[in-house]
This record gives structure tokens, C-alpha cells and sequence, in this order.
């Protein structure tokens, strides 16, 4: 029995440095991407409800937002309204990635809450996300005129992040970071 203890007592000790490491973390919620700085993902993909293509290359020349959602996704019905916001500002087109969805559903959903997307391209196998590097969805990246993504955004869109990471680093903010 006494040879069990100081195993468990180890144990014991480790697992409480690693549960006051994370919580002391500074930026546990932040994933970095290794797509910062880089040309966005080439893809071509069938637009939602339509037998059109949409790539990545039709947005050259503008600022856009892509937004990696999904009807399966309970933190993208909590993002929808500020989406729906995003698209009434008018200041970026937003591109919808509908990730592993049912077409169907997905086109019901956009009815149903409102579809604040200027296009919504289909990616039902995922490879589109995984070059992306997509985690999980809601993810929203912010790519420049170049191409280049410039951020990007894990977890709902809020008004504080799309005031204080989207629209400060958008060129009309006054300088595009």
C-alpha cells in the first residue's frame, strides 16, 4: 500500500501545476493560425442552393470576412445576429464556408434567421476547413484586397471583437494593420 502513495502523490502534484498553469494562461483562448500573413486557401466550391462555383480568387482586389459555420453548430446560432449586424454595416462582404451541413438544412436556417452572407460556399467533405486550418466552427478570418488573411477569430462573433480585432484592422478604420 505505502508504495502507491508517492506515485499518487506525484500525480496529485503535477495535475495541480497543470490546472493553475492554464488557468493563469494569458491567452488560453487564443489559437494562433499559421495562415496569418499568408495567402488565403485556393478552393473552389458549389455555392449553396445554386450550381455555381465560388473561389477565393473572385474576392481579389477586396477586403472580405470568411465565416466557417454550420446548422449543427450551437455557437453559430449565438453569432447569427451579429452576423446579420456585420451585413448591415455594410463595410466588408462576408463569405459564409457552410462546413459537413446538410444543404437542405443550412438553406432553412438562412430562411428561417435571415442570411447575412454575400455568398455561401459548400463544404460538405471538410477539406476546404482543414486547409483553412479550422479548429471548430464559428471561426472568422479577415483577409486584405491581396488575398492575404490578415486575422483570424475562434468562438461567436461579439460586437467587442468585430469593434476591437475586425473593423480596427479594416483599411476605412483608418489603417489596415
Amino acid at each position: 500500500m505505502k508504495r502507491f502513495l508517492l506515485p499518487a502523490f506525484v500525480f496529485a502534484l503535477l495535475v495541480a501545476v497543470l490546472f493553475i498553469g492554464v488557468q493563469r494562461a494569458p491567452q488560453k483562448t487564443v489559437i494562433p493560425s499559421a495562415l496569418i500573413g499568408k495567402s488565403a486557401p485556393a478552393f473552389s466550391l458549389p455555392v449553396l442552393g445554386s450550381t455555381e462555383q465560388f473561389s477565393e480568387s473572385s474576392m481579389r482586389g477586396r477586403w472580405y470576412l470568411f465565416n466557417v459555420w454550420g446548422t449543427w453548430c450551437p455557437e453559430c446560432l449565438n453569432e447569427h445576429e451579429m452576423l446579420l449586424e456585420v451585413a448591415r454595416s455594410k463595410k466588408v462582404p462576408l463569405i459564409g464556408l457552410n462546413w459537413k451541413d446538410d444543404d437542405a438544412a443550412a438553406k432553412s436556417w438562412l430562411s428561417q434567421l435571415g442570411d447575412p452572407y454575400d455568398v455561401v460556399a459548400v463544404d460538405r467533405d471538410g477539406e476546404v476547413a482543414i486547409d483553412w486550418g479550422v479548429y471548430g466552427a464559428p471561426e472568422t478570418f479577415l483577409v486584405d484586397a491581396s488575398g492575404t488573411v490578415v486575422y483570424k477569430h475562434v468562438g461567436p462573433l461579439t460586437q467587442e471583437v468585430w469593434q476591437s480585432e475586425f473593423l480596427a484592422r479594416l483599411p476605412s478604420a483608418g489603417g489596415a494593420k
